[in-house]
């Protein structure tokens, strides 16, 4: 069986917006990257694919580069771009 990894993924603007929470907590195989967080929940909510290229990553608190990988435990924050100021 292959090794997994739960993520916490915080929610904001339009993807909190989608799936009607703030937080989801879900398992990915290990290795996963967090592009490929984002590809999962535009996957799930098609609505979101507009923002597929505009989103920001950040991994506990910090701001990464999409392919950057993810651990055990890590805190995921996709942030989109927020209307108004």
């Amino acid at each position: 069986m292959m090794d997994v990894i739960t993520i916490t993924i915080k929610l904001f603007a339009a993807y909190q917006e989608a799936y009607g929470t703030s937080e989801l907590t879900l398992t990915f195989p290990q290795g996963t990257s967090v592009v490929e967080v984002r590809d999962r929940l535009i996957q799930e909510h098609p609505e979101l694919s507009q923002w597929r290229d505009i989103t920001r990553f950040g991994i506990n608190f910090q701001f990464v580069e999409p392919e950057t990988p993810l651990n055990d435990g890590d805190e995921v924050v996709l942030i989109p771009p927020v209307s108004g100021g």
